[in-house]
């Protein structure tokens, strides 16, 4: 039987913890955060739920009663397994009212993709496998598509991918909230469109092979690019997460994160 993204991602993530001692416990409570989603995405595929607003935008299609379902069993995982400040922001909202537990959905779905607020995490765990279900249904993108706007949810790139074709490789960005990828242009800068290589730094560390820093020093942006043509078993989102000295060093040579990820990196 073939193995659903979601089950992909959690090997990975098993696999990248044992590989690599300073992302074990990042990668030990983003696999549980990862089997939460699983089972999220499983009971959205499983039955077929009203669309409510089929003429409305992506956002608004977003079934946030829906999520909302979840956020009990989330606070609990958090509550147990997560780091002390996202158990403690758990505890808080867990004290929160149905209407105020709703509006950290809606102002996630409202806000800029680059400052979430404090309450982002639980939104964006809430959110995605819903986002991913819905936009798998979506028409396919034209070939060649290089906005840097995710073309389906108009999310920012979590990430670059570049997979392998002909005797090279293409260059695709992976969006922070439906997950879908679109194809971009190698040399530009997805956040101002600087398209000079020599403003665009490159930054790669011999143990974390297929993931590099790709930073803007116009912009002073940058997201991490996953190379399959280096490791063809590579799970962008997962390696995403667990390549964190990559953020470091990005950050001590002052380039800020477009998106940060679930983890916070």
């Amino acid at each position: 039987m073939k193995r659903s993204e979601w089950e992909k991602r959690i090997q990975r993530a098993i696999e990248l913890g044992e590989r690599f001692a300073f992302a074990s416990e990042i990668l030990a409570f983003y696999r549980q955060v990862l089997e939460f989603q699983k089972t999220i995405h499983q009971e959205m595929s499983s039955q077929s739920l009203p669309d409510d607003k089929p003429d409305g935008s992506f956002r608004e299609r977003l079934d946030i009663d829906v999520a909302l379902r979840g956020l009990p069993e989330l606070l609990s995982l958090v509550q147990r397994n997560g780091p002390a400040k996202l158990a403690e922001q758990a505890g808080e909202i867990g004290g929160f009212n149905p209407e105020q537990q709703r509006q950290i959905l809606e102002d996630f779905l409202l806000g800029d993709d680059g400052d979430r607020g404090p309450n982002a995490f639980f939104a964006r765990v809430l959110l995605q496998p819903h986002a991913e279900h819905l936009a798998s249904g979506q028409p396919a993108q034209p070939a060649g598509s290089a906005g840097s706007a995710c073309p389906i949810c108009g999310a920012r790139p979590q990430a670059a991918v570049l997979r392998p074709e002909g005797d090279g490789g293409k260059r695709f960005l992976l969006c922070s909230l439906c997950l879908t990828e679109w194809e971009f242009r190698r040399i530009l800068c997805p956040v101002c469109d600087e398209g000079d290589y020599q403003k665009l730094p490159r930054y790669s560390a011999e143990d974390i092979a297929a993931v590099r820093v790709e930073a803007c020093d116009t912009c002073h942006f940058y997201l991490k690019s996953i190379d399959l043509t280096v490791d063809g078993l590579a799970v962008p989102l997962v390696d995403e997460v667990a390549s964190v000295p990559l953020d470091l060093w990005a950050a001590e040579h002052g380039y800020k994160k477009a998106v940060a990820n679930l983890m916070g990196f």
